[in-house]
Order: structure tokens, then sequence, then C-alpha cells
């Protein structure tokens, strides 16, 4: 059986949060077509700010919302284009973070899943995959 959402961060607590971030985030610079959506000075800054939402989203302390208000993930990602090949690159890059990080099972699969719909519903530019 699949831990609920809000379970996922009493189950890995903080350090696997932290490690799975950590993960991706040293893939991002030298990716063609990641890297160069990220500044380089604030790099730091998104690696934090994909860490605090995914801790709140997942039934840790909401540190995100105090500090950013409502994710608004849309809006907040607009200026940046968001195609169907940047998503599935983004994908590739977290699934070999996810695999790094060798979570449980059950959290693993429950992540999966959130990355999938989301970075489909990230897409802005383009038309969307198909299905």
């Amino acid at each position: 059986m699949l831990p609920d959402d809000q379970d996922v961060y009493s189950l890995i607590g903080e350090d696997g949060f932290h490690r799975l971030i950590a993960a991706f985030y040293r893939q991002v610079p030298g990716d063609d077509i990641l890297g160069p959506m990220y500044p380089p000075a604030d790099m730091q800054g998104a690696e934090d700010r994909l860490r605090e939402f995914l801790i709140f989203r997942f039934g840790g302390p909401p540190r995100y919302l105090e500090q950013r208000g409502h994710p608004r993930l849309r809006m907040r990602h607009a200026p940046f284009p968001v195609t169907a090949a940047a998503r599935d690159r983004w994908m590739q890059i977290m699934n070999k973070a996810l695999e790094e990080t060798a979570l449980p099972a059950g959290v693993d699969t429950v992540l999966r899943t959130f990355f999938e719909s989301t970075a489909t519903f990230m897409i802005n530019r383009g038309p969307l995959p198909s299905a």
C-alpha cells in the first residue's frame, strides 16, 4: 500500500528531501536544456525553494508557505520556456536523482507520480506531449 502524500515527510524527513534535491541539482548546471534556465548565481536558491516546497507539499513544516506564500507554480515558471523537451529532461534528471537517493519504494512511487503530473502541468510553450 502506498503512503498518503502527507505521510511522505514523516517517512523520509529533512534528510531524504535534502539528499533527493541535492542529487537533482548536481545534474542541472551542465545540462544543455535545463542548465540555461537556472541563473548560476541563484542555483542554491532554486535548490532551497524546490526542497522547501516538497517538504511542505508532502507533510512537513510549512516554511515554504511562510517564506513565499501560495506556490502558484505556473505563474512562477511562466518566464521560463518549459517545453515538452524541457519537461522530459527534468523528469530524466529527477528520475536519476530518485534512483541515486534510493528512498523507500512507496515514497519513490508517490514522488514519481507527483513529479510526472506536475512536470506535465508546467509545460507553457509548444504542444503538450502525446499520451
